[in-house]
């Protein structure tokens, strides 16, 4: 491999498609649809690869629809926590179908959107979460119609729904019991519209989900309320594909040793810094601890706690696993500190860097 100054993310397309078979044989299998979510991965360099085995995108905004329209092709699925009027008039050029999250948006933009599918979130008031600050169905949610009775009156206006309830759920037997309950609450709408989409947060590509039972329930759902199904894999979709590789800077020791890299977990994997979670290592276990920590000035900074076969050094590598979810479209220039680079192992074992970030980058990203 050709050197390449760290830090940057690796994506290996060899392992992106191990997900996407596995993805087109949910389709083959059940008959629905998966449309990549744009808002965990949106790294448009690859989805030259993902676009032959999945059936479009799926967006939280205007420019992730116009990204997902110009880059990916196929379906484009627009959403929205809620659209302002500019919105509306530049998603309806672009998109197959626009979903609304709220009886009061849908009838506001109704007549902007005629001619286009219509959708309508619903928040079942059930849910899959680890953690309240992505659970949709938390307290006081703002996520999706809770009134059953709200959306039955504005049936006439949609042609497709969609049920956003799940984070993460790897459990087979919740999402069928829960998918259970959708269908029986939801039964008299759904046999009146076209399509659903069952959102993303599913993790059907992990190493022992029962795949045919998952393809299974998709069918039997499909059949008995005949729809077409739509799942929405973010997670699923790019799990194992990644690495974060970064170069250890400096060992420093306050009772325990702890390595700085030239990365930051506030900067370059946010969402394990917003979840409490430790970044997972590529790395064989041992005997020698070490916590490893970002360069930046918050204290915080830790991608956590380890025991590593190997002793840490200025100039070692240190390379962070499944690190492609949520964490490209998260980065940002916190404390100016470098921002990884983009690079893409292609299937034929080429090195690709396809996008390198420099100080014009982060002056540009100011005013």
């Amino acid at each position: 491999m050709p050197k390449i100054q760290t830090p940057y993310y690796l994506i290996d397309e060899k392992k992106l498609l191990a997900n996407m078979k596995k993805i087109a044989y949910v389709r083959e299998k059940s008959g629905a649809k998966s449309l990549l979510a744009l808002k965990c991965f949106s790294t448009w360099s690859v989805f030259g690869l993902m676009s032959k085995y999945m059936d479009g995108t799926t967006s939280s905004s205007l420019y992730e629809a116009r990204l997902g329209h110009e880059k990916f092709g196929k379906e484009t699925h627009a959403f929205s926590v809620a659209y302002s009027k500019d919105d509306i008039q530049k998603l309806k050029d672009i998109s197959d179908k626009i979903i609304f999250n709220s009886v009061s948006q849908l009838e506001m933009f109704y007549d902007d959107v005629k001619g286009i599918k219509v959708g309508l979130r619903v928040n079942p008031g059930i849910s899959y979460s680890h953690f309240d600050l992505a659970d949709p169905a938390r307290k006081y949610s703002r996520l999706g119609v809770l009134d059953k009775n709200e959306v039955m009156k504005v049936l006439d206006k949609i042609s497709g729904m969609m049920f956003h309830y799940n984070c993460e759920n790897g459990e087979f037997a919740s999402f069928s019991k829960m998918l259970d309950l959708i269908s029986k609450k939801y039964e008299e709408a759904l046999k009146k519209v076209e399509w659903v989409s069952l959102g993303g947060g599913i993790y059907f590509t992990k190493d022992g989900y029962p795949i045919d039972k998952f393809c299974k329930k998709l069918s039997e759902f499909r059949e008995r309320h005949g729809v077409q199904v739509y799942l929405e894999p973010g997670e699923s979709s790019i799990t194992q594909c990644c690495e974060l590789v970064t170069t250890v800077l400096d060992v420093v020791k306050n009772i325990k040793e702890t390595a700085i890299v030239d990365a930051s977990i506030e900067a370059h994997m946010l969402d394990l810094l917003i979840y409490r979670i430790n970044a997972k290592l590529s790395e064989k276990t041992g005997k020698n601890e070490y916590i490893i920590a970002g360069r930046s000035c918050l204290a915080g900074d830790i991608f956590g706690e380890y025991k590593l076969a190997r002793k840490l050094k200025a100039g070692s590598e240190v390379h962070f696993a499944d690190a492609a979810g949520y964490t490209m479209v998260k980065k940002n220039w916190f404390n100016g500190v470098k921002m990884p680079s983009i690079v893409v192992k292609r299937l034929n074992g080429k090195i690709e860097a396809v996008r390198q970030f420099e100080y014009r980058d982060f002056v540009r990203s100011l005013s």
